[in-house]
């Protein structure tokens, strides 16, 4: 009899206590053993090292949003699949996938809310869903939002979470890009604020076109914002990219986004910049915005609180009237 082809002993293993999950994970970031709970208590964010996770969109409108205030929109557009894509698979299996999976229709939610009782047009990228990716239901759902905005003369939130273009969409996802822009600029010249949060990851189409075209463009800390991905310019170029190149404190240090907040600071920093360019919509597009908005920028980030800079601007513009 060979070896190999001997019954071997069927060994019984039984779980106990300790194979059972504990709930203790490993932090990817700092390789730290922390608690599950402790995670979720402490917004999904590291409490060793302050690693951000990534958010679904429940999760993050329980961070931003004034409680059941969201009013969705746009429910009865559905993506489908003109193309009839098939790569490994269906596209349009690849949609019902992730339909269960996320129990979204797509990799977006757009409505209207309140953040700290300021009335907002807000719209979510959820990444779980095909990676963010945008195609033209996606596109399709922000420029609607965008012309709400516009039509309602409400301030404009887009947090971005995404790989790109959706590649199974070809030209339809592409076009997104032009679509979302153009529609960004009827906003901006109605001088309506437009506030991008940028979440990890922001890559592709997405980070070049919206994502990118914020009047205030906001990162969550440690965030890959880029147009392609580390590994992909590496090799395309043959050499090796600075090290944190590509973060979101990497673009802060040269000025591709205006500052880096923490999750536990994001609703109150969004509520000040809504309350300030709503109350001053010509700064939005005068000639001395990148000063203005740069002192606003040194406010928003000091531990002043919302109310001492409230009184003030309102001083200022009594001030103004007056004279």
């Amino acid at each position: 009899m060979g070896l190999f082809s001997r019954s071997q002993p069927k060994i019984k293993v039984e779980n106990t206590k300790k194979d059972s999950y504990s709930g203790w994970i490993k932090c990817s970031h700092c390789f730290e053993m922390i608690h599950a709970n402790e995670l979720q208590d402490n917004l999904n964010c590291c409490p060793k090292c302050s690693y951000h996770y990534r958010l679904n969109v429940k999760q993050r409108m329980n961070l931003l949003l004034d409680d059941n205030s969201f009013i969705e929109l746009f429910t009865n557009i559905m993506p489908k699949d003109p193309l009839k894509f098939v790569d490994s698979q269906k596209y349009s299996k690849r949609l019902k996938a992730a339909q269960e999976k996320t129990n979204s229709d797509e990799a977006i939610i757009v409505g209207v809310a309140f953040v700290n009782s300021k009335k907002v047009a807000i719209g979510i990228m959820d990444f779980s869903f095909m990676g963010g990716s945008m195609g033209s239901v996606v596109g399709e759902k922000i420029t609607l939002l965008i012309e709400h905005a516009t039509k309602k003369s409400l301030p404009l939130i887009i947090v971005s979470a995404s790989g790109g273009a959706r590649m199974q969409e070809s030209i339809l996802s592409l076009m997104q890009m032009a679509k979302t822009s153009a529609a960004l600029t009827r906003l901006h010249k109605k001088r309506l604020p437009y506030i991008s949060i940028l979440t990890n990851p922001t890559t592709g189409g997405v980070t070049a076109s919206f994502a990118s075209l914020g009047d205030i463009i906001i990162a969550e800390p440690n965030a890959l914002i880029a147009f392609a991905g580390p590994r992909v310019v590496e090799q395309t170029i043959n050499q090796k990219l600075p090290d944190g190149a590509q973060k979101s404190e990497f673009l802060l240090e040269k000025g591709m986004i205006d500052l880096i907040v923490k999750r536990d600071e994001l609703k109150k920093k969004i509520s000040f910049f809504v309350d300030f360019l709503m109350h001053n919509p010509k700064d939005i597009t005068s000639e001395k915005m990148p000063k203005r908005l740069k002192q606003l920028l040194k406010v928003a980030a000091s531990k002043k609180t919302d109310e001492h800079i409230a009184v003030k601007a309102n001083k200022k513009n009594e001030q103004k009237n007056q004279s």
